[in-house]
């Protein structure tokens, strides 16, 4: 509930701190106190839309701060939450109105946008008066308010999930179809492609190996002659081992005699023909690499070149080849299973909308039951109010074949003002004193249903007598045992039911200065007086004030 208001030079105001509590609060005062400029600074702290006109005269900015206590499970502490802000303790709504005309919004003194702010004050007061601005226009918040009534919450959370698995179901089948008719109208070209990659049979690495291969070939002649030349330095008849072998043998004999002197001309001897061979074993394994048949140059470059030349064509990497050729195995197997595959969404998908008619032909059904109760329950309030001529009908529309997370329902108040009149849309149809009383009428019926936590009503009661206003105030009454009311009001009889009474008055600070607004709680004395006022007028006579005594008297 709201429970702090502080208004800093708007208009009139120049300081003002408001306490609320639960219940029902009455706000009086004379024409032109500033009651309407109270309530337009809770709207700008809401979220309304700012003004350059309500920056008080001569000051720089404005500012209004609300304060409101909500329970730990209230929708905006879900969406604070969400957006990144601390969602413990008072939720602190604050809004700056500059004198250039620009805003600033804080939520919990950090920074926000207007649009949260408005998000988040939505769910914390509803302001209804004579043109109502929310419920009583927007056919969604009808549904909406007609769900909360019939405690439907449940039966739309399983609608939007069948309605959610309907729509996936659809979609996978629309995708699946168009996945076989695009396959389908290739599959000629997939099998001439998949016979020809076939016959290639490319292999992973396999063009590099070429490459290398045909490169080995092309050079093969020029390396023959310097290999040979090295085979004959190092094994023909220029090879210097078999002298070498000859003079390590004798020095081989003659090492024990000498041994200091030899080992180390033996051990440069060995060492030196062992590298000599070596040399020749590599020699010999070049020359073998080399030997090739000319045939296999030629068949070597035409697989390499048939490899690149269906790279070329499938716009890929040679190395690539290998995995479109499977790809394209996997697409035509997929075509030989697509009809059985589609054949299976198709049944889930018409499994899954049977599954949403269900759905929606229930909650349809028990949305015309919650609407016949709640036409029963706002009837029930319209004759106290003098509107026993008037009908209320909850009008429901159902497209047989559209249909949303919602269901199939268009759900919209309609009511007929009097009889032989045509019914129609609530704000269509009645007046600005009986779209008061049909919203407060709808208001009691659906109790703290579908409301926000604190509803502040502005002057419903203008325009009516006293038996009237008294059956407005009995009804605020019962409302504010459920939620927090706040009404603006000039009937002594919607005054005298309140739990608290606040006075808004006009005074001025000093000689000559700008009159200010200011709000004071009434003591019981004072609330008399007050009351007494609105019944007699300028003049409060005693039988004014005896007659706020009785009027008192007789809600308590």
């Amino acid at each position: 509930m709201l429970v702090a208001l502080s208004i800093r030079d708007i208009v009139i105001i120049d300081k003002l701190d408001i306490t609320f509590d639960s219940g029902l609060s009455a706000l009086t005062g004379e024409t032109g106190a500033g009651k309407s400029i109270l309530l337009d600074s809770l709207s700008l702290a809401l979220g309304g839309r700012g003004d350059a006109a309500l920056v008080r005269r001569g000051a720089e900015r404005g500012q209004v701060t609300a304060v409101f206590d909500a329970g730990p499970r209230h929708p905006a502490r879900a969406l604070l939450a969400e957006y990144g802000f601390e969602a413990d303790g008072d939720i602190i709504l604050r809004r700056q109105q500059a004198a250039d005309g620009r805003t600033r919004a804080f939520i919990n003194d950090q920074p926000a946008g207007v649009q949260l702010l408005k998000s988040v004050g939505a769910s914390l007061v509803e302001i209804h008066g004579q043109h109502d601005d929310r419920a009583l226009i927007d056919p969604s918040v009808h549904r909406q308010l007609l769900d909360s009534f019939g405690d439907l919450d449940a039966d739309v959370a399983a609608t939007a999930k069948a309605h959610g698995a309907w729509r996936a179901a659809e979609a996978a089948l629309k995708q699946a179809r168009d996945a076989l008719e695009k396959a389908t109208s290739e599959r000629d070209y997939l099998a001439h492609a998949l016979e020809e990659l076939d016959m290639l049979a490319p292999e992973a690495g396999e063009e590099a190996h070429l490459a290398e291969r045909r490169q080995v070939m092309m050079q093969a002649e020029k390396l023959a002659d310097e290999l040979t030349e090295a085979s004959d330095a190092v094994a023909g008849h220029a090879s210097p081992v078999p002298l070498m072998s000859a003079a390590l043998r004798r020095l081989e004999r003659r090492a024990g005699d000498l041994p200091d002197l030899l080992d180390p001309v033996v051990a440069a001897l060995t060492a030196a023909i062992e590298s000599i061979e070596e040399a020749r074993s590599s020699v010999e394994r070049a020359q073998h690499e080399i030997a090739f048949d000319p045939r296999e140059l030629e068949t070597t470059e035409e697989r390499l070149f048939a490899l690149r030349a269906a790279a070329r064509k499938h716009q890929c990497g040679v190395d690539d080849l290998p995995g479109l050729r499977e790809g394209m195995r996997a697409a035509l197997s997929d075509m030989e299973t697509g009809e059985e595959r589609l054949g299976a969404l198709e049944v889930a998908a018409r499994a899954a909308a049977d599954a949403y008619d269900m759905a929606a032909a229930k909650l349809t059904e028990k949305r015309r039951k919650a609407a016949k109760a709640l036409d029963r329950a706002v009837v029930a309030e319209l004759a106290p109010l003098k509107l026993e001529r008037a009908a209320f009908e909850t009008r429901i529309e159902t497209d047989g074949d559209g249909g949303g997370p919602d269901g199939r329902d268009r759900v919209e108040f309609w009511v007929q003002t009097n009889p032989g009149t045509h019914p129609g849309p609530l704000l269509k149809v009645a007046s600005g004193g009986e779209l008061s009383r049909f919203l407060l009428a709808l208001k009691v019926a659906l109790a703290d249903k579908g409301s926000a936590p604190t509803l502040v009503f502005d002057e419903i009661d203008t325009a009516v007598g006293g038996a009237v206003s008294d059956a407005i105030g009995v009804r605020l009454q019962r409302l504010a045992d459920r939620v927090q009311v706040l009404t603006v009001t000039h009937a002594p009889q919607v005054a005298a039911r309140a739990h608290r009474h606040l006075l808004i008055r006009k005074e001025s600070p000093k000689r000559g200065a700008d009159v200010v607004t200011r709000v004071d709680p009434l003591d019981p004395s004072h609330r008399r007086e007050e009351i007494a006022r609105m019944l007699a007028g300028a003049t409060v006579t005693e039988e004014a004030r005896a007659a706020a005594g009785r009027l008192l008297a007789g809600t308590e």
